[in-house]
């Protein structure tokens, strides 16, 4: 039986090192389906290496930045309805250090402190029904098709006298569609979603950060062994997020891919350990890095 819903929390968290790369998200079974009542908590730490690009009116330039984060997060899987649904919320934590060029003249920031936290809500309406333990490990995977809501609140660390901060002082809404089909040990996934943002009115002493709609779709392919083992080959392309700061709009539309890779492996019937990487494949931007995660997941409930 294998049951790993809530790792891909964690991998979409972790590329998270600045609002230009929040949405490149990374995130294998997240419309899987599990026993109503299970509950994972994890525990993780990452790291990430590379450049960011700014909106054009802050002046930064060459910004070479690195990441090293420790994250929570939990998760439930739901009856929504007769339809196997999940809860999960993120909670991370990052120190950030890096340099850039201001108006031609190098700069230094270091700052650790809360991220935006992120909660979503997500329901598989076809495919995957509301299943108890007993029920579920009669269960075989065809085609599940689902959808979600994630929404990112505006708790972070944040300055409005800094340009680097890791929180972002607003709020963002993603809806996505998910779609998974299983093939003996294979599972293919693709996942459309568009990602929608507040304004930041506290931007830069008081300025108005506005951004564009980013549009974004993910793929993996999913090997699972008997063993209860998983590898995931993934990929995720994203278009938009262009800035615009007190009404001049900047050059920085996003039109980048990433890939990467995750394996799950199994320690006994509630741990497992997860490791990640990831990095660009193609940048039409200055935003580009590669990232590494390992965490620890702990299940129970849902009559384990």
């Amino acid at each position: 039986m294998r049951l790993a819903p809530a790792w891909g929390v964690v991998v979409a968290c972790v590329l998270a090192a600045a609002s230009a790369a929040r949405a490149q998200d990374i995130e294998p079974r997240a419309y899987s389906n599990a026993p109503v009542g299970v509950n994972f908590a994890i525990a993780g730490y990452v790291q990430t290496r590379g450049g960011l690009e700014f909106p054009s009116a802050t002046q930064l330039t060459n910004a070479k930045i690195n990441t090293s984060s420790a994250l929570f997060a939990y998760a439930r899987v739901l009856d929504l309805w007769g339809m196997s649904g999940k809860f999960d919320a993120i909670l991370p934590y990052m120190d950030l250090s890096g340099t850039a060029l201001y108006k031609g003249d190098a700069i230094e920031r270091n700052v650790d402190g809360q991220l935006d936290p992120r909660f979503r809500l997500s329901v598989n309406f076809y495919g995957a029904p509301a299943l108890g333990l007993k029920d579920f490990r009669h269960y075989q995977q065809d085609i599940i098709v689902g959808t979600s809501l994630q929404v990112g609140v505006p708790l972070g660390q944040y300055d409005p006298s800094r340009l680097v901060n890791l929180g972002n002082n607003r709020w963002s809404f993603k809806p996505e569609l998910g779609i998974s089909k299983a093939w003996g040990p294979w599972t293919v996934e693709v996942a459309p979603s568009v990602t929608i943002y507040t304004d930041n009115t506290d931007f830069n002493r008081g300025g108005r950060l506005e951004q564009a709609p980013l549009y974004a779709v993910q793929g993996h392919v999913i090997y699972g062994f008997a063993s209860g083992t998983w590898v995931a080959f993934n990929g995720t392309y994203f278009n938009g997020n262009r800035t615009t700061v007190n009404g001049v709009r900047s050059n920085n539309m996003q039109a980048n891919t990433r890939a990467g890779i995750t394996l799950a492996l199994p320690v006994d019937r509630s741990n497992s350990v997860k490791l990640h990487a990831s990095s660009g494949a193609s940048t039409r931007t200055g935003t580009e890095f590669t990232a590494f995660a390992v965490a620890w997941q702990y299940r129970w409930g849902g009559g384990f």
